[in-house]
C-alpha cells in the first residue's frame, strides 16, 4: 500500500472537521456532529460519481445511504477523507478495498432498523394471506368482492427463513409468537432461537415452507440465489417474500411461477436495477400482477429506524475522528482504547507485516517518548495502533512514522 500522507501527519480539530452528509439523512445525525463543533452540508439527494468528485474536497467525512457509489475514482479525489458513515445496514454500495488502502474506515448500522424490516415482513406475510392486497385494489375500482376464498390465517402455518442474521432471527422470534412453526437456513451456524429447527439444506426448507422470506446480504456470491429452479421446490401456492438484496433473485421466473399460479403471493422490497433519484419511474417484471406487494425499498425507512440510524452513525463517525475508535468499522480492525484527556493519542494505520510495531516503538523510545497504553489490532491486508503517550510527539517524530513503509495513514488526536 501507498502512504495516503507521506509527511507530516494529520491533525484536525473538531471545528475544521467538514462533514457532507447526502440522501435526505436523519436530522439528528448532522446535528450531534453538529454540536461537537463540525462543520455540517446536508443534500437530500444522492449524487453521481461526478458530481461527487467535486464535493468531496476538503471533507473529512462522509455520510451516504444506500444510492450513492463511494469508488475508487472517489476516494483518489477525498485525500482529506477520514471516514465514510453508511447510514443503513448495506455496505455494497462502497468499494471497501479501496477505502482499506487509502486508510479510510467505513461504518454502518447493523442493528438499527432490525425491527422496521421484520415489522414490514409479518405485515405482508399476512396481507398475502389474506390477500388484502388483492382486496384493497378491487375496492378502488369500485369492486364488492366478500370472499373468504384463497384467504387464510397464518396460525399453524410453517415460515422459512433463508438467511438468519440480525433480520431473520428477530423475525424467527416473533413470528412463533403468531403461532407460525419456524424453519431457517443459513450457510453459517447460527443458534436457533426459540423453537425454531435449522435446515441442513437450502432444498429441505424450501419443500417444507408455507412462507419463505429471504434475508440475505448483498455479497457477490449470492446473486441469483434465487431462481427458477428453487421456486420449483417451493409448495404449490405458497408465499415468497424478498426485503434482502434484489439482485438475489430472478424477477422473470418469480413472475412465471406467481402467472402459472405456484407461488400465491410475493411481497418485493429490493429491486435488481432500483432508481437514483424521488419520482424517477420504476420499471420490474413484477409490475401490475394480482396479490404482490411492491414496495420501493423501504423495508428500514420508518421514522424510529432512520432517527436511530442518524444517531448511531453519526457516533461512531464521532469517535473515530476524535478518539481513533473503530467498534462495529465493516473494514478496519476493531479497537476501542478507553480515552484519557491527560494523554496525547497516535492513531496509526498500516500495512499487516511482520515488525511494524516494534518498529514503530523503537522509533518513540529513540525519540524519548514514552508509551503509557497501545491498543493493536489487524485485519486481512491491514494493522491499526492507537497509542497514548504522556505529552505531544514533536513534528520530527510524526514525520519518521508517517514515511515508513508501511504507513498507510498517521493521526495524532488530542
Amino acid at each position: 500500500m501507498t502512504p495516503t500522507q507521506p509527511f507530516p501527519t494529520e491533525h484536525v480539530e473538531d471545528t475544521d472537521v467538514r462533514v457532507l452528509l447526502l440522501e435526505n439523512i436523519h436530522a439528528d445525525g448532522a446535528a450531534f456532529l453538529r454540536g461537537k463543533g463540525y462543520q455540517v452540508e446536508t443534500v437530500d439527494r444522492a449524487l453521481a460519481e461526478d458530481e461527487l468528485i467535486d464535493a468531496v474536497e476538503g471533507v473529512h467525512l462522509l455520510g451516504i445511504r444506500s444510492t450513492t457509489y463511494i469508488t475508487e475514482k472517489v476516494l483518489e479525489a477525498a485525500p482529506d477523507l477520514l471516514a465514510v458513515g453508511a447510514f443503513c445496514i448495506g455496505t455494497n454500495q462502497i468499494d471497501l478495498p479501496a477505502t482499506t488502502r487509502q486508510g479510510v474506515a467505513v461504518f454502518n448500522a447493523p442493528y438499527s432498523n432490525t425491527r422496521s424490516v421484520v415489522e414490514l415482513a409479518i405485515a405482508e406475510i399476512i396481507s398475502l394471506a389474506r390477500r388484502l392486497h388483492e382486496k384493497s385494489t378491487d375496492m378502488h375500482a369500485g369492486i364488492w368482492n366478500k370472499s373468504a376464498a384463497g384467504s387464510h390465517e397464518v396460525r399453524g402455518r410453517t415460515l422459512g427463513i433463508v438467511g438468519y442474521g440480525n433480520i431473520g432471527s428477530q423475525l424467527s422470534v416473533i413470528a412463533e409468537a403468531l403461532g407460525f412453526k419456524v424453519i431457517f437456513y443459513d450457510i453459517d451456524d447460527k443458534l436457533a432461537l426459540g423453537n425454531a429447527r435449522r435446515c441442513s439444506t437450502m432444498e429441505e426448507l424450501l419443500t417444507d415452507a408455507d412462507v419463505v422470506s429471504l434475508h440475505v446480504d448483498g455479497r457477490p456470491g449470492n446473486a441469483g440465489l434465487f431462481g427458477d429452479e428453487e421456486m420449483r421446490l417451493m409448495k404449490p401456492r405458497s408465499l415468497f417474500l424478498n426485503l434482502s438484496r434484489g439482485i438475489a433473485v430472478d424477477p422473470v421466473a418469480l413472475r412465471a411461477h406467481i402467472e402459472s399460479g405456484h407461488i400465491a403471493g410475493a411481497a418485493v422490497d429490493v429491486f435488481p436495477v432500483e432508481p437514483k433519484r424521488q419520482g424517477d419511474p420504476f420499471e420490474s417484471e413484477l409490475r401490475g400482477l394480482r396479490n404482490v406487494i411492491l414496495t420501493p425499498h423501504v423495508g428500514g425507512s420508518t421514522e424510529e429506524a432512520q432517527q436511530d440510524i442518524g444517531r448511531f452513525v453519526a457516533s461512531k463517525l464521532r469517535a473515530y475522528t476524535a478518539f481513533g475508535g473503530t467498534s462495529l468499522s465493516v473494514n478496519m480492525p476493531e479497537i476501542n482504547l478507553p480515552v484519557d484527556t491527560t494523554r496525547h493519542r497516535l492513531a496509526h494505520v498500516h500495512d499487516n507485516a511482520p515488525g511494524v510495531l516494534a518498529t514503530i516503538n523503537g522509533l518513540l523510545g529513540d525519540h524519548g517518548v514514552n508509551i503509557d497504553a497501545q491498543s493493536l489490532a489487524t485485519r486481512g491486508e491491514i494493522g491499526y495502533v492507537v497509542t497514548d503517550v504522556a505529552e505531544e510527539v514533536g513534528h520530527d517524530v510524526l514525520t519518521e512514522l508517517a514515511k515508513l513503509p508501511e504507513t498507510v495513514r498517521l493521526r495524532q488526536l488530542s
